[in-house]
């Protein structure tokens, strides 16, 4: 028997200046389903559960939920009617509890006192029901990424959720904790949780989802039982054109070595060892805190190595700071690009020039004309979609403050670009953009270092893979002895 509707929008539709955010959006999502929502970075996703949890209210439409009628939530409302929604930046705070976590604002106890062991009591049932081990008096600083996410879950669940939105909730998470989430999700299915499960990688939307809903430019473009359409027919609604190669191919031979690594220790890794050519991309996999950010902020100057020996061209150098890789050539586009590659608040122009203002300045003046000119020609080439390079970084999708981030490494001329986790919360089709520009890239000689956690990304767009497990080096494979069980065992410390 076909599972009513437990919540259904009719007609919904939300215009800003200048942009029609929703258009006309009619959908339902049933009881005990997990519903996949997908669209590139701009389609409306963001607009429509800010919707659902009262953080907006629509011009228009209806908000039909168990037969009721609403025109609109508030976030009051939405928690009383149990929706909840995990964004993709955690709401947690550090020095408090798990325990605290979980229940602030609703703690056990009366008006003058906390009952911290009923919280602690109750979070720990919480964590059975999920089957997972995480002790309910650890400050969440102290956990890993992947248990914070399991913590936002519990937040959710300590608040009777009958409607679980979950924005891009795998984008911190390796495959094993990927797998651990998916079975969280199907466990809270049965329970009779729906799930609206928002995610960019398509692989995910076939391994969890029961129905899948498709949105472009602000409208719904396709709706489909998830065994019932292929990846192909899902890329085509999304970017409305076809894709045909997930990964661009590259067609440009190695030439010389560029930077070798040689026995390189720091606080998480030890003794790791690798060569990276000209053209090239190495890929670094491992699971999280297998030490791979790590070793690129060790190359970087962002934190200080212990010991071992880094040559660039044949020569040893010494990286001190960010600044002394800078001046050698070698720029990172981190894993977190909104905390630590752009200044949001800036300019796409400002953001662009920041890593060459002494070369673009004279006796403590900048040349603006430099500048934009600079700017300018970055933006062009890399094909930033913006209305001007005044434009602020903040309203850029996650695509785009990526190639800004990218074009103030190739403002300073960089020869050795370090990309952690490229695609992080990026859409199917601007992923395809920014691999294009990395083979680019190789193409005019520079070579890339890329970590991610994608291991479809790693297997189609490494040259070679060195594979990390607790802070060692466990493999070093070549394009030949790719295979992502093998990547697996390696990772896990199985080989």
């Amino acid at each position: 028997m076909q599972e009513k509707a437990l919540l259904e929008l009719r007609h919904i539709s939300k215009q800003y200046p200048g942009v029609l955010a929703l258009n006309d959006v009619s959908v339902n999502f049933k009881k005990n389903e997990v519903h996949g929502l997908i669209g590139e970075n701009g389609a409306g996703k963001s607009t429509l559960i800010k919707v659902l949890s009262g953080a907006i209210t629509p011009d228009r439409g209806e908000i039909i939920l168990d037969g009721n009628t609403y025109t609109g939530m508030t976030p009051y409302l939405a928690q009383n009617l149990g929706i909840a929604v995990i964004y993709q930046e955690f709401n947690l705070l550090p020095s408090l509890s798990v325990a605290e976590n979980v229940f602030i604002g609703n703690m056990h106890g009366n008006r003058l006192f906390i009952d911290r062991r009923k919280c602690e009591e109750k979070t720990a049932e919480i964590f059975k029901r999920m089957c997972i081990n995480i002790n309910p008096r650890t400050p969440v600083r102290e956990l890993s990424v992947a248990y914070k996410q399991m913590v936002e879950i519990a937040k959710a669940l300590s608040k009777n959720v009958r409607l679980l939105i979950m924005d891009e909730p795998t984008a911190p998470l390796t495959t094993n904790e990927t797998e651990i989430l998916f079975d969280i999700v199907r466990g809270l299915k049965k329970e009779g949780v729906t799930v609206i499960f928002i995610t960019h990688r398509l692989v995910e939307v076939f391994a969890v989802t029961d129905r899948v809903t498709v949105m472009r430019d602000g409208a719904m473009v396709r709706e489909a039982a998830t065994g019932e359409i292929s990846r192909d027919e899902l890329i085509k609604a999304m970017v409305g054109r076809q894709i045909n190669d997930t990964y661009p191919k590259r067609d440009c031979p190695l030439g010389k070595p560029v930077l070798e690594v040689t026995e390189l220790h720091g606080k998480g890794v030890k003794g790791i060892n690798f060569t990276v050519h000209e053209g090239e991309i190495l890929g670094f996999a491992g699971l999280v805190g297998a030490g791979r950010t790590e070793t690129m902020r060790f190359l970087f100057g962002a934190d200080k190595k212990k010991s071992g020996v880094v040559k660039l061209n044949g020569a040893e150098i010494h990286i001190r700071t960010p600044k002394d890789s800078v001046a050698l050539g070698i720029g990172l586009i981190p894993e977190d690009r909104k905390q630590h590659g752009v200044v949001l608040g800036f300019p796409i122009r400002w953001n662009i020039s920041l890593t060459v203002l002494k070369l673009i300045s004279r006796f403590s003046f900048l040349n603006m004309l430099k500048e934009k000119k600079i700017s300018e020609k970055l933006s062009a080439s890399l094909d930033i979609k913006t209305p001007g390079i005044m434009q602020l970084t903040r309203n850029l999708s996650g695509g785009n403050q990526q190639k800004v981030v990218l074009a103030k490494w190739l403002a300073a001329n960089c020869r050795i670009l370090i990309f952690d986790e490229p695609t992080r919360g990026i859409d199917v089709g601007a992923r395809y953009e920014i691999y294009k520009l990395m083979n680019n890239l190789c193409a005019q000689k520079k070579a890339i270092i890329m970590v991610s956690s994608d291991m479809e990304e790693l297997l189609g767009m490494s040259d070679r893979i060195i594979v990390l497990c607790e802070g060692r080096q466990t493999g070093a494979l070549t394009k030949e002895s790719f295979s992502q069980e093998t990547i697996l065992k390696l990772a896990s410390g199985q080989i």
